[in-house]
């Protein structure tokens, strides 16, 4: 009765958890187009987020993961922590918010439901995913992609922008916003969600030689901080923050409360992933941009169309569809499954779609 009784509280502290978690990226969407929109250099908040996020992070990887260290680090494991650090921090997080700036945060919020898709089609291509035409499961994924990607087309091009309504998230340069401005925003999100599927294909690699995922991130957040940092000096000339008018002590509230909250719901839900998969923990996602969604039109009067929710609507299905049958196909023995790539399963089990 009393193990029962555990379980279920467990069960009740993660999925609470994870709505929350969802909940909290919505407004953190939402936070960072008002931070942007305020001035703030998107490559300072990428270089300066990401060394505290690494600091913040150094703990729990060397209490929790030190014994998983490897002894030697090959030039290959090296090479790879720099491809991460400058697709996933570097490249992915940029474009991230030049996409977030020029749209809103429904839209922001909505695209990373596309990451599964991505990776189960790069993941295919290079045969660490399980692929036949003959298999139904393959079929409801490659389906499931399919919806997802044409959700994310509608939703982008049937949402219209409305410089009345987008005054507070694009600041004084609303009135001069377009739809070319605006699709162009969602172009850099789906670069960036492109890349993210990558670089999480390279890191489920990449932990194969190293399987400690807390001692990646805050390696390759390090050295993503410090690729930025040098991308702006060549860029600008100089490391800088963006408006002068910005407080000193107001730029550091801003770097270090972000930065503590978003690497908190990542350590969270690493822990989840531990509990009960990293399906569980993906199944959630599509909560973020219900939240961002609502809050937007609740706080701020930012409504988003009938088409584009539709085209919303479709791509979460689409995800649902790839998530199912990634779950199913799971559950079948591998001798089942005719004519299936024989990748290495130690890759597979770390992609998280």
């Amino acid at each position: 009765m009393g193990y029962m009784r555990g379980i279920f509280i467990e069960d009740f502290l993660i999925i609470s958890g994870l709505l929350l978690i969802q909940a909290v990226y919505g407004f953190y969407t939402i936070f960072l187009n008002r931070v942007l929109a305020l001035g703030f250099s998107s490559l300072f908040i990428i270089y300066a987020g990401n060394f505290v996020g690494a600091i913040f992070l150094l703990p729990f990887a060397f209490l929790i993961e030190r014994k998983k260290w490897p002894w030697r680090i090959t030039a290959a494991v090296v090479v790879q922590f720099g491809l991460i650090a400058l697709g996933g921090v570097t490249m992915f997080q940029g474009l991230l918010l030049m996409g977030i700036k020029r749209t809103t945060p429904a839209i922001a919020s909505a695209m990373p439901n596309l990451i599964p898709a991505f990776v189960f089609i790069i993941a295919a291509i290079l045969r660490f995913e399980k692929f036949s035409i003959w298999c139904k499961y393959s079929q409801a994924k490659v389906l499931g992609t399919t919806v997802c990607m044409g959700g994310a087309i509608a939703m982008s091009l049937l949402q219209t922008p409305t410089a009345s309504k987008m005054l507070f998230f694009l600041g004084d340069s609303a009135e001069g916003t377009t739809r070319k401005d605006w699709l162009m925003g969602c172009f850099y999100l789906l670069a960036a969600i492109i890349i993210a599927a990558s670089v999480m294909v390279l890191q489920a690699a990449t932990m194969v030689s190293f399987p400690a995922p807390f001692s990646v991130c805050v390696i390759t957040s390090l050295m993503g901080s410090i690729l930025t940092g040098i991308l702006q000096i060549l860029i600008e000339g100089k490391l800088n923050v963006g408006s002068p008018n910005l407080g000193i002590s107001f730029i550091i509230l801003i770097v270090v409360v972000g930065s503590v909250i978003s690497n908190t719901c990542i350590v969270y839900q690493t822990w989840c992933v531990r509990k009960k998969g990293p399906l569980l923990v993906s199944i959630f996602s599509p909560i973020q941009t219900v939240c961002a969604t609502s809050l937007s039109m609740i706080l701020f009067g930012q409504s988003i169309s009938l088409g584009s929710s539709i085209g919303m609507l479709i791509m979460i299905k689409g995800l649902y569809l790839v998530l199912w049958a990634k779950r199913r196909e799971s559950l079948v023995p591998v001798e089942n499954n005719h004519n299936m790539s024989n990748a290495p399963l130690d890759i597979e089990k770390h992609l998280l779609s």
